[in-house]
């Protein structure tokens, strides 16, 4: 059988693509293996037995387009945040408060003891706030070479302190205190191992981080990431794509021969192209080369609570510390230390973590008569190396971490499932390589690239003419955003620039 185009994987890219080619008039065939759509953007009742809709995977959106919401027509809600963040900080700590700015200015002063690092806060963030409005149209566009994006920029210092020297080195000169340069730095380190005090990769994953849909906000998708999915699959299917779940892609030929294995055998269908959402090592691996392997870095923890649990700080609402990021050891020595160890294969003594009550920002993922709030942790530092050999340890410590800025242990708050069970499981990049067939357990399918490249390609192109990479691994990929998605289709619709 012969389709105008194959998608390989039915992950929140795949589905864009498959949208917007369906929507031109394009047959399209996608293909997942897993028994259903979503990829790593899918809610999941985790705990047998108590109704709570986790974001079991990615947590938040940032990079999705509003283009592509317009576009598809995705019945798709996002809710911001007022509460940026908060880090715990002795008996205190650093509130900030979008809708407040004196409330965020007298936290800086009482953290740091003065006015400079709140100034060099809203410089710095100003700065990059300009930035991402000249930046984030061009991630649906051809690519633009460097000169061209730094003309764009039209911000010489912005394009030094972001993208030419590492942005530890920016975070360091412009900030004096150790709290405020570890707050700043996390965006760096986001499902990325590396030392920002000297590899640009930190850099790249920060800019991704601050750059999203031109404001860098990240929102609550109302119902959870499965309302992301949802809505994906829906303008995919009433566009007229075919979804067939329960099919494992087993080869993949450069001719647009594509095989899968599903239920009933093996079979062979035919695109005039094939879109790949697959990470770069599973699609080496189906075309019969030797895949380069990327290594993940990150832990997940997801919960159930029976309530919030008490601060040390009496100044702040755990229902305001919580909504918003809060930042858990992730000072900037901290960070520092931590990479130190982990890099020598140990797991760090205080592992630096961030977590973020969904519920509170949107309840709808409880069901009816549950009284519970979710939360999510994201560990920094927690390379594939370390896993699964140290798995306990890993989570043991970054639970310790996580009490030792709490006013009581956090286990005294997991709600208990109806077998008596805790609500709290760990996945680790093991479980995603085994789970979601992520090599490596990498969330981004590989190291993030700059937004620049070859001038007039898309960056999806293969050496193959008629296979093109359409997932996080194109360039520009990366994080919950459908931006490869989007351009692997306009690849075939409009042609290069």
């Amino acid at each position: 059988m012969s389709y105008d185009v194959v998608i390989a994987g039915a992950g929140h890219n795949g589905l864009v693509a498959a949208a917007y080619l369906a929507r031109a008039g394009r047959r399209v065939l996608v293909l997942e293996r897993q028994d259903h759509v979503g990829g790593l953007a899918i809610s999941t009742r985790a705990f047998p037995g108590v109704d709570a809709r986790l974001s079991r995977y990615s947590y938040l959106v940032s990079l999705l387009p509003t283009k592509v919401v317009k576009d598809l027509r995705l019945r798709l809600q996002l809710r911001g945040r007022r509460y940026a963040s908060y880090t715990p900080v002795g008996n205190g700590g650093l509130l900030v408060d979008n809708a407040d700015e004196e409330r965020t200015r007298a936290s800086f002063a009482q953290v740091t003891g003065g006015e400079s690092d709140y100034r060099a806060w809203r410089e710095f963030y100003g700065m990059t706030a300009r930035l991402a409005e000249r930046v984030a149209p061009t991630l649906l566009e051809p690519l633009r070479p460097a000169w061209e994006l730094r003309e764009l920029v039209e911000d010489e210092v912005a394009w030094r302190d972001l993208f030419e020297r590492p942005i530890g080195q920016t975070v360091d000169e412009r900030f004096a205190d150790d709290t405020v340069r570890g707050v700043v730095l996390t965006d760096a380190l986001i499902g990325t191992f590396a030392d920002p005090s000297e590899d640009l990769l930190a850099n790249r994953c920060f800019l991704y981080h601050v750059i999203g849909d031109g404001t860098g906000d990240w929102n609550v998708p109302v119902g959870g990431m499965g309302a992301v999915t949802q809505a994906l699959e829906s303008a995919a299917r009433e566009a007229g794509a075919e979804i067939r779940t329960g099919a494992e892609i087993v080869g993949i030929d450069p001719s647009g021969e594509v095989t899968f294995r599903d239920a009933g055998g093996e079979h062979a269908v035919n695109g005039s192209h094939v879109l790949v959402n697959l990470p770069p090592a599973v699609l080496d691996r189906l075309m019969g080369r030797e895949p380069a392997v990327p290594e993940g870095a990150q832990l997940k923890v997801n919960m159930v609570l029976s309530r919030l649990p008490r601060l040390k700080d009496a100044s702040v609402d755990p229902r305001e510390a919580f909504s918003g990021t809060f930042h858990i050891n992730e000072g900037r020595d901290q960070l520092a230390r931590a990479y130190e160890q982990a890099a020598a294969g140990e797991v760090p003594d205080v592992p630096p973590a961030e977590v973020y009550c969904h519920s509170l920002t949107d309840p709808s993922i409880l069901g009816p008569g549950l009284k519970a709030e979710t939360m999510t942790l994201f560990g920094l530092h927690m390379p594939a190396r370390l896993f699964p050999k140290y798995r306990d340890e890993a989570v043991a410590a970054t639970l310790r971490s996580i009490n030792s800025v709490l006013a009581e242990p956090l286990e005294d708050c997991l709600l208990l499932a109806p077998d008596g069970t805790p609500c709290i499981e760990a996945k680790t990049p093991f479980d995603l390589e085994r789970e979601a067939g992520l090599p490596g357990g990498h969330i981004f399918h590989q190291d993030l690239s700059w937004p620049y490249g070859e001038a007039g390609r898309w960056g999806v192109e293969t050496e193959h003419p008629r296979i093109l990479l359409c997932g996080a691994g194109a360039r520009r990929g990366g994080g919950v955003s459908g931006i490869p998605g989007h351009n692997a289709a306009m690849a075939l619709l409009t042609g290069p620039s």
